[in-house]
């Protein structure tokens, strides 16, 4: 019986265990794809430190997931074996419900979806999941360039294309990590005047070659005293995950500026309410992105030359995921965090 590979959650604060087990089999309207790459995302902490309630386990994180379909149930139409897909935190919804039937399928009431959090995810060789979740993936990306793009690039994209930003106007970016370095990429691309803020100077010499125009030491400069000097912030991309850092710069909102936070601050944000008043528009969080409007990402991404050459590496540290030192197969990747099922990954 062929063998799949996976880095599992046994429990809350347990640590990632290497298991082998059955290659799963597909129901109904469900596909089995063969994972050629995972991002590895922040909020796979959720599954191991079991902070999302709920959580059924063993659980195998990952939601930022690409490879081919392998198998397929039955009632599966418009998918076939062989075809190239996606699949990113929305992972099935019920179809019914007021926000599904408003097309707000990642806001589903009844019965929402989270690879890695309500099936096991993409730290694997396979993974089932309902077709209404797949996203197609097209040829020119490769499926390491792909997967992060499922979360993070669909993310900073789609926070971007529907905020009240136009180009030319002044946007900036909080944090250059895994988030912003896509974000830093689509801002530019889009025809903001792009400003990346980040800690230290070490993240310039990134921030400028993924197409900043300004680049801000928030450990050195004062964010909201820089980005007024440059006339003021229409929006503010806010990455981090520090509720500080984002109070730090609400200041270095225009007058109606927009502050999107895509981060999840685990402090409090606090907000002077001088500037409420005079000068912010709005503080809002923007969900992963409805179902929708993954194809126009996939293709705005494609054309406006965020394909292949621009999707850079954010971080050179190893990857998140451990693996055993003898398992040559199962490669993590150093440069985007990526964990990389390798074509010999069956054992018998």
């Amino acid at each position: 019986m062929p063998r799949a590979r996976a880095f599992q959650a046994a429990g809350p604060t347990r640590p990632l265990a290497f298991v082998e087990r059955e290659v799963p089999e597909p129901g109904p309207g469900q596909v089995r794809v063969r994972i050629e790459a995972c991002g590895v995302c922040h909020s796979d902490y959720l599954t191991v430190e079991g902070h999302w309630p709920g959580i059924s386990y063993p659980r195998v994180p990952g939601h930022e997931i690409a490879g081919t379909i392998d198998a397929l149930g039955r009632e599966v139409p418009g998918w076939a074996a062989g075809d190239r897909v996606g699949i990113g935190w929305h992972g099935g919804h019920c179809g019914y419900c007021d926000s599904c039937r408003r097309g707000d399928f990642v806001t589903c009431r009844v019965a929402p979806q989270i690879p890695g959090i309500s099936y096991d995810g993409g730290y694997s060789d396979f993974l089932i999941a309902p077709s209404a979740a797949l996203a197609r993936i097209p040829d020119a990306l490769s499926a390491v360039e792909a997967a992060p793009l499922l979360c993070a690039g669909i993310t900073t994209f789609n926070s971007l294309r529907n905020s009240s930003a136009r180009p030319g106007d002044l946007v900036a970016v909080l944090g250059v990590g895994g988030l912003g370095h896509l974000g830093v990429q689509f801002a530019a691309q889009m025809g903001f005047e792009t400003v990346a803020i980040a800690r230290g100077k070490d993240k310039e010499a990134l921030s400028r070659e993924l197409g900043a125009h300004h680049a801000i030491d928030s450990d050195s400069q004062d964010p909201a005293a820089e980005l007024t000097r440059l006339g003021g912030a229409k929006v503010i991309l806010a990455t981090v995950t520090s509720g500080q850092a984002m109070t730090a710069v609400i200041g270095g909102l225009g007058v109606d500026g927009k502050l999107l936070i895509v981060g999840a601050p685990e402090d409090p944000l606090q907000v002077d309410r001088r500037l409420a008043v005079r000068q912010v528009d709005r503080i809002r969080g923007h969900d992963e992105v409805r179902r929708a409007h993954r194809r126009p990402f996939q293709k705005r991404g494609l054309s406006a030359g965020a394909g292949p050459s621009r999707l850079r590496p954010h971080d050179e540290r190893q990857g998140a995921v451990p693996r055993r030192p003898d398992d040559r197969r199962l490669q993590v990747r150093k440069q985007m965090n990526l964990v990389i099922p390798s074509p010999s990954s069956l054992s018998s």
